[in-house]
């Protein structure tokens, strides 16, 4: 009965979803206000009831209730319970039920939190947003039910695909979910003001605080999911320009550069138009990451579903709500002249070159993505776009923003002495390029990666200190740094979040660049050097798990004729799904990871091994963290998250530019 509930829960969600995206347009088009207010309490109704549907489908996976076929297809009664929870997700349906939750919850968080928004623009970004809500509720129903019931209830499941049960994949989609879908409140503000007419600098603050949320959730989901295939997967790789992570990766570069953007359409009135198309494209590059996922136009472990049905109903959304917005980006163009003007030497010129970068560099990720599957489709031949294409046509776009971000974080709004800015940090560079010349000099006979990625990664940790720095005025340094400890939030939250990028510029520099590998059969009892460690095979048997089992080797890792750690990597094999997984074994430290494999029995005696020393891996993901506890602090300082505009609405004077 319970399923029953959820299911009706969901199809009366859709039934709100199509009225709350009619009636709101309408009664703001007509300056009714009782139309109006309905999308408020419509679009906390819409959340409730997908959030009684999730739990509907929660439940049936906890309890194990194999009447329900998605249960049946993804869960089994020995799982551990968080793989029975994050079974509900690991699924197409199931992820798509999470979707639609966390598109309602972003349309009740608007309700929530949009009081100081003008009522008709209100109205208008709830209409939208429920239309976004809309069209993926007839997906889930019409091509996708999670609560199908199965004809003859067996016994037992067939478990969930053995490589998502991981912590890792159980916490990687929802907090990539919350930035996917987050950017698509972006998108119902941008739609909204376009048909409103309205695109000023009270916009571009209302913007920036959903923009920043849905950029932290997926820093924090993309660093994740990185890092559970470094050690998951047994490769030792922590990015493989694969399609789905592609997907993933241009949503991030987009929003990155809506932030930016949208600093200064609320400082300058500037780049209007820019800052609308970006908000639109970002949420197109979420929508196209569905259509990659789902159907069946790859094939990989991040994929959800083989079907070119659901395929053509996911393009046709794609279709529909890109292809709309940008029509009305052009009919609109009129009423997003900037009024601010600046200088060539400007914080808004490098603000454009800082969007210009990032845009362009999505844009050579998405031909690398795309290019395959055009030329097999246009053409009739099978191509593979690898990594050696999307790292020498990537990473140069990448070198060029760090370069700049130190720079344009310390030129002032309007017009600005690039030698001012420049000499301010002297030190900066100074210290950068003495990191950068120490590791040229400490490698040997190795690339350039490695020094020119810590000086790059120093550069914009110094520069942010420089900010910091001159920020506190002209005063002793006891006061200086009193005042840097009063700064507000925002300036704190840019500052970690450059640094955390440099500090991850240097752990994929270090990583890329100086890592060892060896592969070998290892004896036990025998010792071999790797990279100035030692590494014994002590012994290898056999563990059984709670719904695997596996062949787990003891090793020890030596520093000398000290025993610095004993790690245990596994192969595991799940025999419900019949599917093998490699458990990696990690010694992780501040300068280094020393990761170990174990692979087959060989006939001759021994067991096949690989190691790696890792130099700076922990810093990738640590620096991710610090990007997004950047984007945290900016998010909790209150200038951030008030909307602003509400004292123009009531005849006040519009703020003054910074």
């Amino acid at each position: 009965m319970f399923i029953e509930l959820g299911h009706f829960a969901l199809t009366l969600a859709f039934a709100i979803s199509l009225v709350q995206a009619v009636v709101p347009l309408i009664g703001a088009h007509k300056g009714w206000s009782g139309w109006m207010a309905m999308a408020e309490p419509a679009s906390i109704a819409q959340f409730m009831l997908t959030a009684f549907s999730f739990a509907a489908l929660t439940y049936a996976f906890v309890t194990s209730d194999f009447s329900v076929s998605l249960v049946v297809n993804n869960s089994h009664t020995l799982k551990p319970m968080l793989y029975k929870i994050s079974g509900v997700w690991g699924n197409h349906e199931g992820s798509m039920l999470l979707w639609v939750l966390i598109l309602t919850l972003f349309g009740a968080m608007a309700a929530w939190f949009g009081g100081g928004l003008p009522p008709s623009l209100r109205a208008r970004v709830l209409a939208v947003q429920s239309a976004i809500s809309a069209a993926f509720f007839a997906f889930i129903l019409f091509t996708s039910n999670p609560f199908e019931r199965m004809a003859a209830i067996p016994f037992d499941g067939s478990d969930l695909n053995p490589l998502l049960q991981d912590p890792g994949l159980a916490f990687h989609p929802p907090f990539l979910y919350l930035g996917y879908v987050g950017l698509s409140i972006c998108f119902s503000f941008a739609v909204a003001a376009l048909i409103e007419g309205r695109v000023d600098a009270a916009w571009g603050r209302w913007v920036r605080p959903w923009t920043l949320a849905a950029w932290i959730c997926l820093t924090i989901g993309i660093a994740l999911g990185s890092w559970w295939a470094y050690y998951e997967l047994g490769w030792g790789g922590f990015w493989f320009w694969d399609p789905v992570e592609n997907a993933s990766f241009m949503p991030w570069l987009i929003s990155a550069a809506l932030l930016h953007s949208a600093i200064v359409v609320e400082k300058r009135e500037s780049l209007k138009s820019w800052t609308i198309l970006l908000a639109i494209v970002a949420f197109g590059f979420s929508l196209i990451g569905a259509f990659i996922t789902r159907s069946g136009i790859i094939t990989s472990v991040h994929a959800f579903a083989s079907d070119p049905e659901r395929g053509m109903f996911l393009l046709l959304i794609l279709g529909v709500f890109m292809g709309g917005a940008l029509m009305l980006f052009a009919a609109r163009a009129s009423v997003m002249e900037a009024k601010g003007v600046f200088g060539t030497v400007s914080r808004e010129t490098a603000l454009v070159f800082n969007n210009i970068l990032l845009a362009v560099a999505a844009f050579v990720v998405f031909v690398g993505t795309i290019w395959p599957l055009v030329a097999e489709m246009a053409f009739g031949r099978k191509l593979s776009v690898g990594a050696p294409f999307f790292n020498m046509a990537f990473t140069p776009f990448m070198v060029a923003l760090a370069i700049l971000l130190p720079l344009g974080a310390l030129l002032p709004w309007k017009r600005a002495r690039l030698g001012r800015a420049g000499g301010a940090l002297v030190p900066a560079l100074a210290l950068a390029l003495a990191l950068g010349a120490l590791a040229w000099a400490m490698q040997t006979g190795r690339t350039a990666l490695g020094p020119v990625g810590v000086a790059l990664g120093t550069w914009l940790i110094a520069g942010a200190a420089v900010d910091l720095w001159l920020r506190a005025g002209r005063a002793g340094i006891v006061d200086r740094l009193r005042r840097i400890a009063r700064l507000p939030r925002a300036d704190w939250g840019k500052a970690v979040a450059h640094s955390g990028l440099g500090i991850t510029m240097i752990g994929i520099a270090g990583v890329t660049a100086w890592q060892v590998e060896d592969i070998r059969v290892a004896q036990i009892g025998e010792r071999f050097e790797v990279g100035g460690y030692g590494v014994t095979l002590d012994k290898v048997e056999r563990v059984q798990g709670p719904n695997y089992v596996s062949t787990t080797a003891t090793m020890g890792v030596w520093r000398g004729d000290r025993r610095v750690s004993t790690l245990h990597p596994e192969k595991r094999i799940y025999p419900v799904a019949g599917m093998p997984t490699t458990e990696a074994a990690l010694d992780s430290g501040l300068r280094r990871d020393v990761y170990l494999v174990i692979g087959d029995p060989q006939e001759g005696g021994g067991w096949a091994v690989r190691s790696y020393i890792k130099p700076f891996a922990n810093w990738i993901w640590a620096g991710a963290i610090i990007m997004a506890l950047g984007g945290g602090l900016s998010l909790s300082d209150r200038r951030v998250r008030v909307a602003a505009g509400a004292r123009q609405d009531r005849g006040a004077a519009p703020m003054p530019a910074e």
